[in-house]
């Protein structure tokens, strides 16, 4: 298809969908008789008849109208794509939905977000708390954020953290009446804090390995949440033994406020990413929060 062939189907889609010359014309910021003279040199070239012409109407022939019905999408996307594109030379705004677990709200995307939000006024962010899989396209999330190793393959994915690892912990009070575990299979004879996963239902199979070995250890205990916080919370209290991420409580093993047990056992975990579609048109307001959450180490996304 030739230049000419482009633009001369573009004048037959204003008339088309006008079913009018005259008000086609307007349209086009071009005279009846040139535009008339355009659509038979379509028709010419193309062996077809497109329009059916009288007096008082203009209507698709049957290929008038499949040319009609192929053409009208493909400009609207093309259309759709320039007003994006020009929507760059604004100040970006709009809404920005993004599903995630609480550890990688608190620990990664609120810390990178909260001081550029404050230089964007008119970009609005909702951060959905699910440690559960979501479908971002049908729930129709922007983006979603889980770690490198559960993202589908055909989405794309920005580093947005460094690894981490989940550890074992308990109070020095529980230490004191329990025995302290030295294998992952000891767990199952203590009071453990179970963790729900809020998607599917279930609860977590807390996950080691060592030397190449791999377990999942299905623990049972008085407690069972769908919050790391209070997770931890329970933990220090002397409730429970906990499996929790390693930065979370930081402060708690640094003051002795809680004991690491079984440190040898605990894998590390591939770093958060941020995933949304590959055929996403993606915002300026999208771009900023992209750029703002993306990791400095990251050499690929």
């Amino acid at each position: 298809m030739n230049r000419d062939d482009l633009n001369d189907m573009l004048w037959f889609l204003a008339v088309a969908e006008e079913r009018s010359f005259t008000k086609a014309a307007a349209k086009l910021g071009t005279s009846q008789s040139t535009l008339s003279h355009t659509i038979k040199q379509l028709e010419a070239r193309l062996g077809l008849r497109l329009l059916t012409r009288t007096t008082r109407h203009v209507s698709p022939t049957e290929a008038g109208d499949r040319l009609l019905r192929a053409l009208a999408p493909r400009i609207q996307d093309i259309e759709s794509d320039i007003d994006a594109l020009m929507a760059f030379r604004d100040k970006p705004s709009g809404t920005v939905r993004i599903t995630l677990s609480d550890h990688a709200l608190d620990w990664i995307v609120w810390p990178k977000l909260k001081p550029v939000l404050q230089a964007y006024p008119d970009i609005h962010v909702e951060l959905n708390v699910d440690n559960g899989f979501r479908n971002i396209v049908e729930e129709r999330f922007d983006a979603g954020v889980r770690l490198g190793e559960s993202v589908d393959k055909d989405m794309i994915a920005v580093r947005i953290g460094p690894d981490w690892r989940l550890v074992v912990v308990a109070s020095p009070e529980y230490l004191a009446d329990h025995p302290t575990p030295g294998t992952p299979q000891d767990l199952v004879q203590h009071n453990c804090i179970n963790h729900r996963q809020s998607r599917s239902g279930g609860l977590y199979a807390w996950e080691f390995a060592r030397d190449g070995r791999e377990l999942r250890v299905r623990v049972d205990g008085q407690l069972t949440f769908n919050s790391t916080i209070t997770m931890i919370d329970a933990a220090v209290s002397g409730l429970g033994i906990g499996y929790v991420p390693e930065n979370l409580v930081a402060d708690e093993v640094g003051s002795g406020r809680l004991v690491r047990i079984l440190d040898e056992w605990c894998p590390i975990f591939s770093g958060y990413y941020l995933y949304y579609p590959t055929r996403r048109q993606n915002s300026p307001a999208f771009a900023v929060v992209v750029n703002a959450l993306r990791h400095a180490d990251a050499s690929t996304d």
